[in-house]
């Protein structure tokens, strides 16, 4: 917020001395913007691949993860993207990034997704994920051709005896650690890298660049809220969970969540809850810490809010076949990498990325996300405590809380 604020009035100073505004764009401004953005892309693949790798061999064969692990994930990955499909469908509605124009800005101007040059058709688009030599797909970023390859490297790792995949887990998961480190540094430059690129959109647009972001942090907040009390409320009504007891139950921990915007800090106490609340410990001792990795609504529905803001405000029109791709960029991307410091800028950065639309967007939003970061974390918290409750009641194994008023004698004997 520092970097953004010290953007605005460096901008503002060059908007109104427009003689003095190219030199310092081109020698201080856009070169510091320029390399936020190269170090972003350069942790994304590696960051990735591991973390894909590790979340899918690690959990073991399918038979190891079993029955309940297999509905947790099927769990998940309906409601993260209904979360991706839901954000989509607020900003079509709202229009966040509608009015900005910042496309001029851009060294390479962007009017769609990105292209291979034949014609786009599902089965056309659908080969070419598949890559012909991965190392080549590395090395030039084509993300969803490294999620294929992972995807397809974790599950055959998975199958290894144990003695024999062990060791390249053991190297794999090091990477993955490492490469948290890596972003912790870049992360570190973040502020300097906001300060140039806010500072070159105001410089050139003035302060009504920033209004943009003021409608998509109000919006933000409306579609969280939207989302929890409409799609988590209709799935916890389906399951017979109690929702707003739930909240209650959790309050102190979603508002811990939305202070600090660090939703690890209360998985301890999520678990222990979320137990008490009724459901066993086998499955909320699993569910719970997979859901860290593979169920952020918050995150989820920001994503898909985020890009389409992005593309909105660089004059990009995206058609339904377009959007329905981003899904499917943002179901992947989305995966694996929580716990990452500013791991929603991986996922914004991954997915534009992936999208062929301008990664310049992320710096953009960077330096008020944390304002958005709060709703987002006590989203993606109480889709985290709602998630063992209902596999808990997929499976039967859903008690009464042990909350339950005394006043109901069939919740004591069901207890007991």
């Amino acid at each position: 917020m520092l970097g953004l604020a010290a953007g605005v009035i460096v901008g503002l100073l060059l908007n109104q001395f427009p003689e003095h505004k190219t030199w310092f764009i081109d020698n201080l401004l856009q070169p510091a913007g320029d390399l936020f953005i190269r170090l972003m892309k350069m942790i994304v693949v590696p960051l990735v691949f591991a973390c894909m790798v590790v979340g899918i061999a690690g959990a073991g064969s399918t038979r190891a993860l079993g029955r309940v692990g297999i509905k947790t994930l099927v769990y998940f990955f309906t409601v993260t993207s209904i979360a991706i499909v839901f954000g989509l469908i607020v900003g079509n509605v709202f229009q966040p990034g509608a009015g900005a124009d910042f496309s001029s800005t851009l060294q390479t101007p962007v009017t769609g997704l990105a292209a291979t040059g034949e014609a786009q058709n599902l089965g056309r688009t659908l080969v070419n994920i598949v890559p012909d030599n991965i190392v080549l797909a590395m090395s030039q970023g084509k993300l969803l051709s490294v999620l294929f390859f992972a995807i397809l490297f974790g599950c055959a790792l998975s199958m290894l005896p144990e003695q024999q995949k062990a060791p390249l887990i053991a190297v794999i998961q090091a990477i993955s650690d490492t490469m948290f480190k890596v972003t912790h540094l870049v992360m570190h430059y973040s502020p300097i890298g906001i300060f140039g690129l806010i500072g070159v959109t105001v410089a050139s647009f003035g302060l009504s660049a920033l209004l943009p972001l003021a409608k998509l942090i109000g919006i933000t907040y409306v579609a969280v809220l939207l989302f929890a009390f409409c799609v988590l409320g209709l799935v916890a009504r389906i399951a017979g969970i109690r929702f707003f007891r739930l909240i209650k139950a959790i309050r102190s921990e979603l508002i811990l969540a939305y202070s600090s915007a660090a939703s690890a800090t209360v998985m301890p106490q999520l678990i222990e809850k979320m137990e008490r609340y009724g459901a066993p410990r086998p499955i909320t001792s699993m569910v719970i810490p997979l859901g860290y990795s593979f169920n952020l609504d918050g995150a989820s529905l920001f994503a898909g809010l985020g890009t389409l803001f992005i593309a909105q405000a660089y004059g990009i029109d995206l058609s339904l076949s377009d959007q329905a791709m981003l899904v499917l960029i943002m179901v992947l991307t989305s995966k694996g990498a929580a716990g990452v410091p500013g791991f929603m800028f991986i996922i914004l950065t991954a997915t534009l990325t992936a999208a062929g639309l301008p990664v310049e967007g992320v710096a953009i939003i960077a330096g008020v996300y944390r304002l958005m970061d709060m709703p987002v974390t006590a989203l993606n918290v109480l889709g985290n405590a709602l998630a063992p409750l209902v596999i808990a009641r997929w499976e039967g194994q859903l008690k009464a809380p042990e909350s339950e008023p005394a006043q109901a004698p069939a919740a004591q004997t069901f207890k007991a």
